[in-house]
């Protein structure tokens, strides 16, 4: 079993001001899931990480969710044999997540799936579903986002060293493999009068 590492950029890196402008809303989904393929219901089906109805109701994936706030038991009771896990040690959070199956090594490795941490308050992890034959002139996350790619924005819990975290897909299987180290209390505290100072 091969892991493949993916390198976490920053807002700072990966910036686009106007991403995740345009929301998605249920009737918008429901019409596009008419209308999708067996790709789109694989990427956006209500067991993937990516799907809106992951979490029982409806959640536009590119708003900030609090996941570690909730036990997975409690959050996905509704699914039988649920494609996404989350839990904490005494020194990690951990998030894994079976991604899309069409998305095969070789593609991760070319970068189609991206992590980005926003102002060391937000991860977020997302990619491209369509394939697009020439580069394109608008960005892709600024526009109705759903129609090429994926997302899935989670609120980081604060006690997490983001600029620590490492971030695996397991090459056979297509499972990501999300590590936030935990800090020290007293990093803790340092961490949270920074927050509110900026």
């Amino acid at each position: 079993m091969t892991n493949i590492q993916l390198e976490v950029l920053t807002s700072e890196d990966h910036q686009s001001p106007h991403k995740w402008c345009v929301p998605l809303k249920e009737d918008v989904f429901a019409a596009f899931m008419a209308k999708g393929g067996p790709i789109v219901h694989r990427v956006f089906g209500h067991k993937s990480l990516f799907g809106p109805l992951l979490f029982t109701k409806f959640f536009d994936p590119s708003d900030a969710f609090p996941l570690w706030e909730f036990e997975p038991a409690v959050l996905l009771s509704h699914l039988h044999n649920p494609c996404v896990d989350w839990f904490q040690t005494d020194a990690s959070c951990i998030l894994i997540s079976q991604l899309p199956t069409y998305l095969i090594a070789t593609e991760i490795e070319k970068s189609s799936l991206g992590i980005c941490v926003e102002n060391g308050k937000v991860i977020e992890i997302s990619g491209l579903w369509k394939k697009h034959g020439e580069s394109r002139t608008t960005d892709w996350r600024s526009g109705k986002w759903w129609e090429d790619g994926f997302v899935r924005r989670l609120e980081l819990p604060d006690n997490t060293d983001w600029k620590k975290m490492e971030v695996y897909v397991k090459n056979d299987t297509t499972v990501l493999d999300i590590r936030l180290p935990k800090l020290l209390q007293r990093n803790v505290e340092e961490t949270r009068m920074s927050q509110h100072n900026a």
